[in-house]
C-alpha cells in the first residue's frame, strides 16, 4: 500500500485540499462504481488553520498525524523520507497578492522543502502539484527542471482537461488546425488559468506536437468585441463554443428561451467587462480565450480542422458542488501517477500555461502590449491517447 504525505496550505470545506486528499481517505466515483485507491494518507502539513480547518478531525477519524513542517511530514516524524509519494496542494488561504493581481500560492516554496528532503535523503518519490507550478515561469521551470534532475514523476494542473466533455470529443493526434477559441468565465488568476490549460489541452494534438509561444496580448473592454469584428477572434467559433453552453444567461434565465446571444446581442448587454487572451505560438499557430462573465458559467471551446466545414466544439463539464466529482476524474489520474511513478501527461503543459498566464497578465499591467515570450520556448508531445474521463 502506497503512502501519501499531504502537503497544503488549508484545508477546510470545499478547498482543493479537502476535494483531493478527501479522496485518498473514503474513495471516490469511478466509471459507474466506487472506487478506493491502494494507498494510505500518513502525514499532512497544513500552513494555515483557520476556523473551519478539517486538518485535525481527519487525522483523529483516519489515524495520520499532522505535522509542524514540510520535512517533518515526509519523514513521518522520522530520520528518513517514509513515504511514497507527495500530494502538494498551493490553493485557497489567506496570501499575498502582487501588482499583477496574481495570489503569490508558495507552491513553489513547497516544493523545494520537499526537494531538499530528496536531497538529503537521497530517494525522491512522485509530486501531484495542483493548478498552477508557480505563479513565476521561472520558478515553475526549476520546478520540472528538478523533477527531471532527480527522476521523479511530476504531475500538476487543472482538473478541466480530465473531466467529462459533452459532447464527448477529442482532436486526432497530428491534426491541422486552423484557430482555436475558449470560453471562460471567472476572476483572474485562478479562473483564466483553468480556461486557459482546458484550451492547451486540445490545441497541443495539432500536427509537430507543442513548440511554445512566441508572443501573447491581454485586451479588456470594448476593444475585445472591436477586435472580434475585426476578424482576430472569429464569431463562427464563439457561436461554436456557445452553442455547447447549458448555461447562457439574461433571457434564457428569464424565462427559459432559447436565444442566439450573439445575434440577438445579449453578449453585448451581459458581459460587462469581456477579456480576450491572443497566443501566438511558435508554429505560427494562433488561439484566443474569451473571458465573459455574465453571459455563460461554464467553460466551452470550439476549434476550427483545415477542410473541416464545422467547427470541433465542447463543453468541460463541471459537476456541482458539494462533491465536485470532476476533481475525481483528477484524483484518478494522481492515483496513477503514485501507482507507476510517471505522469499521465507531461507537466510541461502546466509550465507552459503558468508561463503563458503570467505573460498574458504582464501585458494588461503593461497597458495591454503584445510582449514576445521567448523564454516560453516549451516543446513536449501530448500524450496519444486522451486523458479525458469518458465513462
Amino acid at each position: 500500500m502506497k503512502r501519501i504525505a499531504v502537503v497544503t496550505t488549508i484545508y477546510r470545506y470545499l478547498t482543493h485540499a479537502q476535494h483531493f486528499a478527501d479522496r485518498f481517505l473514503v474513495g471516490y466515483p469511478k466509471e459507474g462504481k466506487w472506487h478506493r485507491p491502494n494507498m494510505k494518507v500518513v502525514s499532512m502539513f497544513v500552513d494555515q488553520k483557520p476556523e473551519g480547518d478539517q486538518s485535525q478531525d481527519r487525522a483523529r477519524e483516519f489515524g495520520f498525524t499532522v505535522y509542524p513542517t514540510i520535512a517533518e511530514t515526509l519523514r513521518c516524524g522520522g530520520d528518513k523520507i517514509a513515504v511514497d509519494a507527495v500530494l502538494l496542494i498551493g490553493e485557497h488561504g489567506e496570501y499575498p497578492h502582487n501588482e499583477m493581481s496574481q495570489v503569490l500560492y508558495p507552491r513553489y516554496e513547497f516544493f523545494k522543502e520537499c526537494v531538499k528532503v530528496f536531497e538529503e535523503d537521497e530517494r525522491a518519490v512522485p509530486i501531484f502539484n495542483d493548478k498552477h507550478l508557480s505563479y513565476s515561469f521561472e520558478k515553475a521551470k526549476e520546478m520540472v527542471d528538478d523533477a527531471h534532475r532527480l527522476n521523479f514523476g511530476l504531475l500538476a494542473g487543472s482538473s478541466l482537461p480530465v473531466t467529462w466533455r459533452l459532447p464527448d470529443v477529442d482532436l486526432p493526434l497530428g491534426c491541422e488546425l486552423e484557430d482555436a477559441l475558449m470560453v471562460g468565465v471567472g476572476g483572474s488568476d485562478p479562473m483564466d488559468y483553468h480556461a486557459l490549460e482546458a484550451m492547451q489541452c486540445m490545441v497541443e494534438r495539432r500536427k509537430g506536437g507543442e513548440t511554445g509561444v512566441a508572443a501573447v496580448q491581454l485586451i479588456d473592454g470594448d476593444e475585445v468585441w472591436k477586435s472580434g469584428k475585426e476578424g482576430r477572434w472569429s464569431m463562427e467559433l464563439l457561436e461554436a463554443a456557445f452553442s455547447r453552453s447549458d448555461t447562457p444567461c439574461g433571457l434564457t434565465d428569464e424565462d427559459g428561451r432559447t436565444q442566439d446571444m450573439i445575434a440577438n446581442g445579449e453578449i453585448y448587454r451581459l458581459v460587462d467587462n469581456p477579456s480576450a487572451y491572443f497566443i501566438e505560438y511558435n508554429d505560427g499557430f494562433k488561439a484566443t480565450l474569451l473571458m465573459l462573465n455574465g453571459a455563460v458559467r461554464d467553460y466551452c471551446v470550439a476549434v476550427k480542422l483545415k477542410d473541416e466545414p464545422v467547427p470541433v466544439s465542447t463543453q468541460f463539464f463541471l459537476t456541482p458542488t458539494p462533491n465536485v466529482t470532476y476533481s475525481a476524474c483528477l484524483v484518478s489520474k494522481i492515483e496513477e501517477l503514485f501507482e507507476t511513478g510517471d505522469a499521465p501527461y507531461p507537466a510541461e503543459r502546466t509550465l507552459l500555461v503558468s508561463g503563458t498566464l503570467e505573460s498574458c497578465l504582464m501585458s494588461r499591467h503593461q497597458g495591454h502590449v503584445r510582449l514576445e515570450t521567448p523564454h516560453l520556448n516549451v516543446k513536449y508531445r501530448p500524450p496519444a491517447e486522451s486523458q479525458h474521463a469518458q465513462r
